[in-house]
């Protein structure tokens, strides 16, 4: 008796379970659908503010990056994505400054896990949401992020001084 009893109740059960999935389906029948035209939508296109497309360098309103070259963004890169190279340039006062000479990032190996962005002790890096990267060869992917020219150190006033006299 009790096998018909867990027969007939194997049966409920399905037919619960048969009527919640239907349920979900038909609430999806009526939902508004929504399709995205992308090449067409470009200009009105939603993405996510926390989407992560490309690493750059942030620039302030003289032309000048924020980046000093410490390397840290390249130390904790997980997959050698981020190359520093820097220079010693002499300042006007005498004095030896590391300086960034190239940062050169390559997009075809990043991960967009965000570490050297969070790891940059002066927030020189940001990701942005430029997401469109189609090229033929992966080489076109390897990119130099310090586009302009650092501008050159200014000479001190000390020496300007020595000069005059």
């Amino acid at each position: 008796m009790s096998s018909v009893k867990e027969y007939f109740s194997g049966i409920g059960q399905g037919v619960t379970s048969l009527l919640k999935g239907m349920g979900v389906t038909g609430k999806e029948l009526f939902t508004k659908k929504v399709t995205e035209e992308y090449p067409d939508n470009r200009d009105n296109l939603n993405i996510g503010e926390r989407f992560r497309g490309t690493l750059e360098l942030i620039y302030d309103e003289n032309g000048n990056h924020k980046c000093i070259g410490c390397g840290l963004c390249q130390m904790s890169c997980p997959n050698g994505t981020i190359q520093v190279i820097t220079k010693m340039v002499e300042m006007p006062d005498g004095k030896k400054k590391r300086k960034l000479d190239k940062y050169i990032y390559d997009l075809g190996s990043c991960t967009f896990c965000q570490m050297c962005e969070s790891s940059c002790p002066h927030g020189a890096l940001r990701f942005v949401n430029d997401f469109e990267h189609a090229v033929y060869t992966r080489s076109k992917l390897v990119k130099q992020l310090n586009y302009l020219p650092e501008p050159e150190p200014e000479p001190a006033p000390a020496a300007a001084d020595a000069d005059a006299k």
